[in-house]
């Protein structure tokens, strides 16, 4: 008794023997291919058959030897590359997507901030076609970097990062973004340390409704709500988020510079990340780039992220092609099915792949490529891990 399946990570196919007297069951007539023989023969035709037709397609683009082409849908094609490399097995996933069909928006764990959730739970709850990993976050879900979702601000960095943006014509635009913040309440300005982050000392920090329903601040500080440009109302700490306006949270220092204000008092806010950034509906910033223009182009010093290119490592990207479309890339590590990358090997990958613009995403066990439900790579943890936000791939 024979039956043949699929295995994944690497891609295989297996064929289970099965002696028909240990298992109890009757032999096949001597004379003639037994039925079971026959659908394993047609199964295993179909799989070859489909294994074929996925490589020529990828040679038909242009793509490494190694990659299996899929359409999935229209306006969406699965590249698996999996190769044998002098030192090991190497695999990747990418999804192309056709911004002509599709959209990008960024999408938060348990969708708010701090929040954690799988990047498969993040892609179901906005019922995505597809989802990816994105930003670097801390350990209670706070966002590590410049992060914008529906035109609202929901993570802040002062250090200078690259990011890409959606601007609202759907354009991605990839380049390095910085937040600038300041309020103004009669006369004195103060800069902001932070949005949706935890309060630090001697800091000003603001929260929106993508906080949640409080700041879950403690009584060691002092908050202004702010509706409609006004003080409406003046707590220590843990003050309620109203959905149409924003709490300021002040401690120590930055306390004491606004104790005298009173409810009713004008608040002016001031926030830019610069142009084109500021009319960008999505943005993420995690680093550091990886192309540009075409070229590899990888910025770790620049950016101060050194530490996470001295291994080959499992690594997740977000680009643009010369095709025109999206390129949603992951690369598996840490496992004998493949030994990961670095920043730089990860680079070249993606540009055989067509990309023309890339960025690097929150990169090790948080690497995981969602499409139609399925989590597509093989997360080095060896299950999902929760994550803080997710690059979501939606129909228009």
């Amino acid at each position: 008794k024979a039956s043949v399946g699929q295995l994944k990570n690497p891609p295989r196919l297996f064929l289970d023997l099965t002696d028909p007297v240990a298992a109890g069951t009757a032999r096949q007539p001597a004379a003639g291919k037994a039925a079971g023989e026959v659908a394993t023969a047609e199964k295993t035709a179909s799989a070859a058959k489909a294994e074929a037709a996925a490589k020529a397609a990828a040679a038909a683009l242009g793509l490494p030897e190694g990659t299996e082409a899929v359409q999935l849908a229209a306006g969406l094609m699965r590249f698996d590359y999996h190769v044998w490399q002098d030192d090991g097995w190497l695999t990747a996933y990418f999804l192309d997507v056709d911004p002509a069909v599709y959209r990008l928006k960024v999408a938060l764990g348990g969708g708010k901030i701090p929040g954690l959730a799988t990047t498969s739970a993040i892609s179901d709850s906005v019922n995505a076609v597809a989802a990816i990993n994105a930003s670097f976050f801390n350990w209670n879900g706070d966002l590590l970097g410049v992060t914008k979702t529906d035109g609202t601000l929901v993570g802040t960095m002062y250090v200078p990062r690259s990011a890409m943006g959606i601007l609202p014509n759907g354009q991605a635009y990839f380049g390095t973004v910085t937040y600038n913040g300041s309020v103004t309440i009669g006369g004195v300005t103060q800069y902001v340390g932070g949005v949706d982050a935890e309060r630090g000392t001697d800091s000003l920090v603001i929260y929106n409704r993508y906080y949640g329903p409080r700041t879950r601040t403690n009584e060691y500080g002092r908050e202004l709500t702010v509706v409609n440009g006004r003080v409406t109302a003046i707590a220590a700490g843990n003050s309620a988020i109203p959905a149409d306006g924003c709490v300021i949270s002040l401690h120590g220092a930055a306390a004491d510079i606004y104790s005298q204000v009173q409810v009713g008092d004008a608040v002016t806010i001031d926030e830019t990340l610069g142009a084109p950034w500021d009319r960008a509906t999505e943005v993420v910033s995690v680093g550091p780039c990886l192309l540009k223009d075409g070229e590899v182009h990888v910025t770790t010093a620049a950016e101060q992220l050194e530490e996470i290119d001295r291994h080959r490592e499992p690594r997740s990207a977000i680009a643009v092609t010369t095709r025109g479309t999206y390129l949603l890339a992951v690369v598996d590590g840490r496992q004998e099915a493949s030994h990961g990358c670095t920043l730089t090997e990860w680079a070249q990958l993606l540009k055989a792949f067509g990309a023309k613009d890339a960025l690097n995403l929150d990169g090790g066990g948080s690497s995981e490529l969602v499409a139609g439900g399925q989590v597509l790579n093989s997360p080095s943890d060896g299950r999902e891990r929760g994550v803080g936000s997710a690059i979501v791939v939606l129909r228009k």
